[in-house]
């Protein structure tokens, strides 16, 4: 078969073919690259998906050695083939066309690798993973595209519903059309989830309530164009620019937001049923009050964007807790728990549990990060020089029960590039990075 396709598109590099999958039977590799599928050549991780549903399927192939094969499949409609890939996007990353100020990339050292300064402003990747896009660069075929194949819900960056202080915001003359943006969203039926990062003396205030009623005026009971928001604090480094005008949240104004916005919420839950917007849990942690009951959360809309994910975290542990914890161990075990002192005071109870276990003692070590400048620091943007400087000296028992929330997806590398093995070797004790609940508690135990 002969094929037309873009140079700007590269064949789909497999990485990963699942045990018992279609693909491991066909005989795919990790490494085989797929160029075109019935004749067509995937853009992104939606066309394989798209393509790959119908019953019979003709792929051209380049294997590891560069040989291209023409592969026949026969299958039932909506099967998948279980292959996963190195990309989601085979044409390349929407790069983003705004300056916010507050943008976490612009706020990072120089010289570190080249990934951390990668600005994405891609609809492929709200729809396929949750990521926040503004809307200020789709051009009119991906306008269209998103309405033809409903890639619904997408996860916008909102900010402010006020034209001149969105444009501020962004930096974008374009960002003022949000409005416009979202009605479009109503007109065909296709759905959002918003976010605010509030950016004290900016979008604030009058400018914040404005935000959310503006966003709300989007729920409609038969159909809610914008599902629902996060209320998200600023979050500043030593790095950024120092034109950027921007303060850093205190607990003050932690409280002041917590007041209006739970205000408002009491409003919505009365007139649309749902709390609908929602304050991430860093401004509790700010403003040093205690999380809301886990009823708060309803079906935990905004959970990506750390909307109830302590709480969460804390009804799971203690669920797992109950089950996998055993009165004793035989042998005496004490550990170091390295976590952001944002959650410190919230996972005290959390330590309590495990050290009701006889002969196992957990030490919970809360740093904050200099690396960053800031004093008061979530777990996942500690990095590895943080942890040389704040558990150096310290009494740090048989290992350091790591959260791999501070690492790099995949890899055992910190945000600063410092690695797993270098800080194990500068405190000279054994690192168990652990992922989820489970293998915490697997790791206090073995």
């Amino acid at each position: 078969m002969s094929s037309n396709f873009s140079n700007s598109i590269q064949p789909a590099v497999i990485t990963r073919v699942l045990p018992d999958s279609i693909g491991a039977e066909i005989g795919f590799e990790a490494g085989d690259a797929i160029v075109t599928i019935n004749g067509t050549q995937p853009r992104d991780l939606i066309d394989y998906q798209f393509l790959c549903a119908e019953e019979f399927l003709e792929l051209e192939v380049v294997d590891t050695k560069g040989k291209t094969h023409q592969v026949e499949i026969e299958k039932d409609y909506d099967d998948d083939l279980g292959l996963e890939f190195t990309t989601a996007l085979f044409d390349g990353l929407r790069q983003c066309n705004n300056h916010c100020p507050f943008c976490f990339i612009d706020q990072q050292p120089p010289g570190k690798r080249e990934s951390l300064y990668f600005k994405d402003d891609d609809y492929r990747l709200s729809f396929l993973y949750g990521s926040y896009l503004t809307l200020t660069n789709l051009t009119e075929p991906e306008w269209q595209r998103i309405k033809t194949l409903r890639l619904s819900p997408l996860f916008v960056s909102v900010h402010a519903t006020n034209p001149e202080i969105r444009i501020r915001l962004l930096k974008n003359n374009r960002a003022g059309k949000i409005l416009e943006h979202l009605q479009w969203f109503a007109e065909n039926r296709l759905q959002i989830h918003a976010q605010v990062v509030v950016c004290p003396g900016i979008n604030d205030g009058q400018y914040l309530t404005q935000t959310l009623q503006d966003l709300a005026s989007f729920y409609h009971e038969d159909f809610p164009a914008v599902a629902s928001v996060a209320v998200v604090p600023v979050g500043l480094t030593k790095f950024r620019p120092p034109e950027d005008e921007l303060i850093q949240v205190t607990p003050a104004k932690a409280q002041e937001v917590i007041d209006q916005v739970q205000g408002i919420q009491q409003q919505f839950q009365k007139k649309l049923g749902t709390t609908f917007a929602w304050l991430a849990d860093e401004w509790f942690l700010i403003a040093g009050q205690d999380l809301p009951e886990e009823a708060h959360y309803e079906d935990y809309p905004q959970l990506g964007n750390g909307v109830g994910s302590i709480r969460q975290f804390i009804k799971d542990f203690t669920t797992q807790a109950q089950e996998l914890l055993p009165r004793s161990i035989t042998t005496p075990k004490k550990l170091t728990w390295v976590v952001g002192n944002a959650v410190e005071k919230a996972f005290q109870p959390l330590v309590a549990q495990l050290n009701q276990v006889q002969n196992l003692e957990i030490n919970l070590v809360a740093l904050h990060s200099d690396y960053w400048g800031q004093n008061i620091t979530v777990t996942g943007l500690l990095t590895g020089q943080d942890l040389l400087n704040g558990l150096r000296g310290k009494d740090l028992g048989q290992g350091i029960l790591l959260p791999t929330v501070m690492l790099k997806h995949g890899e055992l590398k910190f945000l600063d590039d410092t690695t797993v093995e270098e800080v194990s070797q500068g405190l000279g004790v054994a690192i168990e990075p652990v992922g989820d609940i489970k293998e915490l508690i697997t790791a206090c135990l073995n």
